[in-house]
């Protein structure tokens, strides 16, 4: 890794760094953001347009540098925002971080994997020209795959920036429909594991899943 390299890396550990500990506490817990809502409300409804500019920038930095708070920064938007508007924003604002974490993880990481498994990448870079829109629609679908970790290994391979865009815009979008929705009755929330049944795990998993088999199931048939 060369010292540009290096002092992004640098960089970016203090910025993580400097999130975790900037970020205001009543943002990093479902009760304490229950507790500040009136405030946070009020402040918002007397500077709207800064107050949208705002949190879409404070979205973004969360999640292009992996800070944890992304789904209480949803719901937020969801109590304060009317649905449509709350939904536009945190979709924009999810898609725009995860795409800069992805560029990042390829600045800093693609060559370097590449050199040292060049076999291994040609044949995931293979896979990922073919079905890497599939498969990125069925992780970004499944909330149970880390946020990060989706940016982390797809900027290691040479899945286009475009692409990247609009397949994680689209795959992310049920969930964020249901956490905006969710935040709209923030006060009648227990846990965060409350908005997210396993039921509606596994029905996104299927959405997912589906497209992918279908399209196996597809190249088989014609093969024979």
């Amino acid at each position: 890794m060369n010292r540009r390299k290096i002092l992004l890396l640098v960089v970016l550990m203090v910025c993580i760094a400097a999130g975790i500990a900037l970020i205001p506490r009543n943002l990093l817990s479902l009760t304490a953001l229950q507790q500040s809502h009136a405030a946070l409300a009020e402040g918002f409804s007397q500077h709207p347009l800064a107050g949208v500019a705002l949190y879409f920038f404070l979205y973004v930095l969360v999640s292009a540098l992996s800070i944890p708070g992304a789904a209480l920064l949803t719901l937020l938007g969801g109590s304060l925002f009317p649905f449509w508007l709350a939904l536009v924003v945190v979709s924009f604002a999810s898609t725009a971080g995860a795409t800069l974490a992805m560029l990042v993880s390829r600045y800093l990481l693609a060559d370097g994997v590449t050199q040292r498994f060049p076999g291994q990448m040609n044949t995931v870079n293979a896979g990922m020209a073919r079905d890497g829109a599939f498969y990125l629609f069925a992780l970004r679908l499944m909330p149970l795959f880390p946020f990060f970790l989706v940016n982390l290994l797809a900027g290691v391979t040479r899945i286009g920036v475009a692409r990247y865009w609009w397949v994680s815009q689209l795959g992310m979008l049920p969930a964020t429909v249901v956490y905006v929705n969710a935040g709209r009755q923030l006060g009648q929330l227990n846990t965060l594991q409350d908005i997210l049944s396993p039921a509606m795990l596994l029905a996104f998993a299927l959405i997912g899943l589906l497209p992918l088999i279908s399209r196996k199931l597809m190249a088989r048939f014609i093969q024979q």
